[in-house]
């Protein structure tokens, strides 16, 4: 068996660097589909303001796209080194929307972004502004198919897949059932719109930084005008996409939606919603507890005679499940000698559906003719996510949610009644807005992530299986290694925002303008 700490610090190193990655996706997301509708109005109008928009958040775009994508090839890559047996166990199912992703998006998107920054003077305007469409496309493409990818693991189609005993590794049955999993595209659309939220914040953040200190008045005005329209309604997308997330996630995973909650016990309808709790996993119970009377059902049912089940049931259906798991998997071990067995066949096909359960087991018991009733216990126990973390980073993504519409809409009424500068404390108040959707996003990833556990593959894999066998030393140099690097390329991302947001827009057309910190390797771009 795998080193437990091995498993922990492969976990830890993964989650760091999709954490770091995370802060430069949302971002590309929504800048794409916002330089999009700026460089429209400039074909549709001709005016060289709309133009000069398009270049100044497109030398943004490009700097955040670039430390994305140098953030983003290692992960791919952490599959094969740090979880082998993963990687093994799924590779047919999983490698496949990974590789289309690359051949289909990535390369369309790296393409066209160089000839969107810098065929300014090469294109037509509406030749320039397909590029840029097509860029949009190819990032929007890129999310699809990892999520995707993510979408398998989150709730892995019945109908798409199947385990063979004669591979010991699930194999597609379905490549349709994967592309079209509700999950995955339930998650696509609430993470592109949670990324169109990102970046109307970042627009309306620098521009109103613009406007307070009385620059570049005329690009700041527009830019902060459509980004508040812009986010006013992604926000409000984002929350509705979010609830119906959060149905067809409550289906697959009811583990997930019970620990969202910190449900421990079964409530009569209409169920009361904890807005402020304090979970203890050990006693399973809440300490603190101040909750909203009949809110519960209406959030998760849309009734008031809704409920859904509580921590307690689940872990006595999954103990339940566990026992049945364990003739799947001595089963297994049996067709792994001679995968012609029929009598061991027979006793596969009859309790396949719970063998992850029978994996979880494993864990504490050797040898499976013999688990006891704790043993059985504490399996069904670990398929309870931890409650805490997932129970306060729901709330931190929903409520920096409702903060951003309501910040939004203060930003379209100002803006529409032409008193925005004015509003000195709002022009004041919106840079420091900007992290809000950062930090809503990379709680609404550990959410999905953590609320996934014990599994990487939901039902059928746990994590503590997936690991490679690496040394304890090994991982932590590497976890060390990985933060380090990541945390200057988050540096060099701020360092360059900071200097190009400072530097501003080229108010003098047809000049050529540098990008900050790329001198000859991004070449001129023009201003």
């Amino acid at each position: 068996m795998i080193d437990p700490t091995v498993v922990e610090l492969s976990r830890i190193q993964f989650a760091a660097t999709a954490l770091y990655h995370y802060l430069f996706v949302p971002l590309t997301l929504g800048m794409t589909f916002f330089l999009a509708a700026v460089e429209t109005v400039y074909v549709i109008t001709g005016k060289p303001i709309y133009k000069q928009m398009a270049q100044f958040w497109g030398k943004l775009f490009l700097i955040n796209f670039a430390l994305g994508v140098a953030t983003g090839l290692t992960m791919e890559f952490e599959f094969g080194t740090n979880w082998s047996f993963y990687s093994s166990f799924v590779g047919d199912l999983f490698g496949a929307p990974l590789a289309i992703e690359g051949l289909m998006a990535f390369f369309m998107e790296s393409t066209f972004v160089g000839i969107m920054v810098f065929g300014w003077d090469r294109l037509k305007r509406g030749q320039h502004l397909a590029v840029t469409f097509l860029v949009a496309l190819g990032s929007n493409l890129s999310a699809l198919w990892i999520l995707v990818a993510n979408g398998f693991m989150q709730d892995p189609p019945k109908d798409g897949i199947a385990f063979s005993y004669h591979t010991m590794r699930l194999e597609m049955q379905s490549l349709s059932s994967i592309i079209f999993n509700p999950d995955a595209q339930a998650k696509f659309v609430h993470t592109s719109v949670a990324g169109y939220v990102t970046a109307a914040m970042f627009v309306c953040g620098i521009s109103a930084y613009y406007l307070y200190r009385n620059r570049h008045t005329e690009l700041a005005k527009r830019s902060f005008r459509m980004a508040a329209l812009f986010g006013v309604l992604a926000t409000a997308g984002a929350i509705t996409l979010g609830d119906a997330l959060g149905f067809i996630g409550g289906e697959a995973q009811p583990t997930k939606l019970a620990a969202m909650e910190a449900l421990w016990k079964p409530e009569q309808a209409p169920m009361p919603f904890n807005a402020i709790a304090f979970p203890s996993q050990k006693d399973e119970t809440n300490y603190g507890a101040i909750q909203v009377p009949y809110v519960l059902s209406i959030l998760l049912t849309h009734s008031l005679d809704g409920t859904v089940p509580a921590i307690s049931e689940l872990e006595a259906q999954n103990a339940q499940r566990v026992r049945n798991g364990i003739p799947a998997v001595q089963s297994l071990m049996v067709l792994s000698k001679n995968p012609d067995d029929a009598a061991a066949q027979a006793t596969f096909e009859a309790h396949k559906q719970d063998l992850g359960y029978g994996f979880l087991v494993q864990r504490y018991a050797q040898d499976l003719g013999n688990v006891t009733d704790e043993q059985v216990t504490l399996a069904a126990k670990d398929s309870i996510p931890e409650v805490a973390p997932i129970f306060w980073s729901f709330r931190v993504m929903v409520g920096f949610g409702i903060l951003m519409l309501c910040f939004f809409m203060l930003c379209v009424i100002f803006s529409i009644r032409n008193d925005l500068e004015k509003q000195r404390w709002l022009l004041r108040l919106a840079p420091w807005a900007i992290p809000l959707p950062f930090i809503a996003n990379e709680a609404g990833w550990l959410v999905a992530e953590l609320g996934r556990q014990p599994w990487t593959v939901y039902g059928l894999l746990p994590t503590y299986m997936s690991a490679s066998s690496h040394s304890v030393g090994y991982m932590a140099f590497s976890l060390i290694g990985f933060v380090t690097i990541y945390t200057v390329f988050a540096i060099i991302e701020m360092t360059l925002m900071v200097k190009s947001i400072k530097q501003g827009p080229d108010e003098h057309h047809g000049h050529a303008q540098v990008l900050p910190g790329f001198g000859g390797l991004a070449g001129k771009v023009e201003g």
